[in-house]
Parts: C-alpha cells; sequence; structure tokens
C-alpha cells in the first residue's frame, strides 16, 4: 500500500494553523506512518512565542499577524513555497484552502499526488458572510484549483454533495472527522483546578474561539443556571471578546478559559466534564452543514452531547442516542434544556451508555481504515 517498488510513500502535508493542535492533522499523520508512509508537516502559527518549532519531519513557523494583512500572507506564501520546493513527496496534501493553490501548482510540477482536505465550506463560512469581496475571492480560488486536484476529501456526506454540484467535480471522499479510538487516562480535575464546588455542574465547549460556534449564546444563558460552570478549551481570536462578555453579564467567576489543549492531553480534558456543547449557529451554509470533530470527541470521552438541530449533528446524536439537539435560533430553547440537564443530571446516564457503543464505530482507526485505498492510490 505504502510502497513505490522497494521505496516507501512520501506524503507532504501543508496546513495554515498549528498542527499540535489539529486533531485532523495529527491524526492523518499517525495513520500514515502506520502505513509505512515518511511524512513531513509544514504548519504555522500566530500565536506562539517562540521562532517555530521542527522535529521528525514536522515544522511549526512562526507567523506575525500585524495590522498589514498582505505581510502576513506573503510570509506564510514565502516559508510554504520554500518547503514545498524542497520536496520529494509522492502525495502533496493541501490542509485547507490557503495552502490548496500552493500546493496545486507545485505538487503538479513535481508530477506528484494532489489531496484537497476541504475540512468546511470555506467560500461560505460565516466570517465571510458579510464579507462578499473576499468571498467572492476564495469562492474563485477553490473553483480554479478544486478541478486540479486528483481527490478532495470532505467531513461530511452533505458537503461532498454540495462542492460536486456547485464546483462540477467528482471526486470527492468523505473523511469524518472522528478521534481516535482511546479512553482518558487520567482524568483532568477541574473542580481542583478552578476550585469548583462539588454540587456545580460542569458544561464544556472545545475547539476554536470564533463567532457563530454558540459560545455567545451559552454566555448569556449561564445566569438562568447558577448551579453550572462553563469550561473554555481551546483559544482564537475572539477569546477576549467572550472574557468581556462573561464580565458584563458578572458570571466570570463561573466561565474558566484553558487555552488550547494538545492533542495528545485532549481527551483527559474533554473526559473532566459533565457534558458538552456544540451549539453551532445557522449563518452560512457551511455552519448549516456542519458535522464538528468536538461532537465525536465528546462522544469518545462518554460526554453527553447538546447541539444545534443542523441536520448533520442531528443526525449522528439521533441515532446514537447520545444526548439532545436544540434550534440554536431560539435562545429559550438552549436554556430550558441546560436547566433540565443542570437540575436532573440522572438524565444524563444513559446517553453516557450509549457513547460507549458509539464510539466502537465513531472512531479514527475505522474511518481512515474505509477511505485509505483512494488516499494512497
Amino acid at each position: 500500500m505504502a510502497e513505490i517498488g522497494a521505496q516507501k510513500k512520501k506524503i507532504s502535508i501543508s496546513f495554515l494553523g498549528n498542527c499540535f493542535y489539529d486533531t485532523r492533522v495529527t491524526n492523518l499523520v499517525s495513520s500514515f506512518k502506520k502505513e509505512g508512509c515518511i511524512v513531513s508537516v509544514t504548519s504555522f502559527d500566530w500565536f506562539i512565542d517562540s521562532c517555530g518549532y521542527y522535529k521528525n519531519g514536522i515544522k511549526v513557523f512562526k507567523l506575525k499577524k500585524g495590522r498589514i494583512r498582505i505581510l502576513f500572507y506573503l510570509s506564510f506564501a514565502f516559508k510554504l513555497i520554500r518547503e514545498l520546493i524542497k520536496s520529494d513527496a509522492d502525495i502533496f496534501l493541501a490542509e485547507d484552502v490557503y495552502t490548496l493553490p500552493f500546493v496545486t501548482l507545485i505538487g503538479k510540477l513535481k508530477k506528484g499526488k494532489i489531496i484537497y482536505n476541504s475540512r468546511e465550506l470555506y467560500a461560505f463560512i460565516g466570517g465571510l458572510r458579510n464579507r462578499p469581496v473576499i468571498q467572492f475571492m476564495v469562492k474563485t480560488i477553490e473553483k480554479f484549483f478544486i478541478k486540479k486536484v486528483d481527490l478532495v476529501l470532505t467531513t461530511g456526506e452533505m458537503d461532498s454533495q454540495f462542492l460536486e454540484k456547485f464546483y462540477s467535480i467528482n471526486n470527492t471522499l468523505v473523511l469524518r472527522n472522528v478521534p481516535m479510538m482511546q479512553k482518558p487516562s487520567e482524568k483532568v480535575d477541574f473542580r481542583k483546578m478552578f476550585n469548583i464546588p462539588p454540587d456545580k455542574v460542569i458544561m464544556l465547549y472545545q475547539g476554536v474561539l470564533l463567532n457563530g460556534r454558540g459560545i455567545t449564546m451559552i454566555l448569556k444563558a449561564m445566569p438562568y443556571i447558577p448551579d453550572a460552570v462553563f469550561i473554555i478549551l481551546g483559544g482564537g481570536e475572539q477569546r477576549k471578546n467572550f472574557e468581556n462578555i462573561g464580565r458584563e453579564l458578572n458570571i466570570d467567576e463561573r466561565v474558566f478559559f484553558t487555552g488550547a489543549i494538545d492533542q495528545e492531553k485532549l481527551i483527559n480534558y474533554t473526559a473532566g466534564a459533565d457534558f458538552g456543547l456544540a451549539i453551532i449557529e445557522n449563518i452560512s451554509i457551511s455552519y448549516f452543514h456542519a458535522l464538528p470533530h468536538k461532537i465525536f470527541e465528546y462522544i469518545m470521552a462518554d460526554l453527553p452531547v447538546l447541539a444545534s438541530d443542523l441536520p448533520q449533528m442531528k443526525k449522528i446524536v439521533e441515532m446514537y442516542n447520545v444526548g439532545a439537539v436544540i434550534n440554536a435560533g431560539k435562545e429559550e430553547c438552549l436554556v430550558n434544556k441546560l436547566k433540565e440537564w443542570v437540575e436532573n443530571p440522572s438524565l444524563l446516564d444513559e446517553f453516557r451508555m450509549n457513547c460507549r457503543r458509539a464510539a466502537e464505530e465513531l472512531n479514527w482507526q475505522s474511518e481512515f481504515d474505509r477511505c485509505k485505498n483512494r488516499i494512497l492510490e
């Protein structure tokens, strides 16, 4: 499978983000190596303090985000092109639309196989809904380059159907964002870490801190559920905004931010909560299609899931009976369900048992095994 003649297949992964905090990249790297491949990763981070990181074929370059955005992208492009030119990979994988043009052009010059990991509908993400010029640019770039690649990976069936119709392509493959099959080695004790009273229920959000992910809605619900605390795992550009909202609502003593957590340790943190939240707001096509990784991470950690009733999320939650869904467009629905769960924690016991059964199917090892032939052929 991973052999070319007597040589191991070489794979280059490019990602505008820190690969150590991205489950999809870390899982791909692990699976490729188990298949006998030689893997290199070029990724970027604008939050780290150091000048970068390099070890065992994985590079994380430090980028600076200043007021002049073009300088940020020029620096990113220069570093990525330099690394791609040096690569002798057989398969070039673009982990997002930002790396897609460079990976496609150089990968084609090197006569390699090109894979585009469309982890969301980039031209239709929530952050672009009020930015038509940038949205048009992203759509134009993606439309041109997506037709040049050999395979397009998506995270859900609806995304595949949409891309194939919108761009007139027929080479998509669904590789869902499910976690590795594992159980916590040692649950993190949030009560000890943040001095949380034993009678408080711990609600959890994990993921990037962006608008449209339901965080503001949850914060606004907090005054109505005094017996709960809210822990936020992850980093992102909206953290200060969410901290300010917490102070304005006078709930900041019940809201705790941990920052980004290394993927290898994440499940130990996830398992320390009582239930997980995935309240995606229906503000764009991409969000309407959402099937976020956090849902599967909660399931793997035996956490009941409270999610939006968007189609792909609803399907998973109801098929495996691992929680409940609510209309994220109505704040009272969120408040009522949170109050119900917080005031009656025994309601969650059946969901926890179902999570254990669901994890036997919803794990990366099974998912990758289903897809690996098309990816590595």
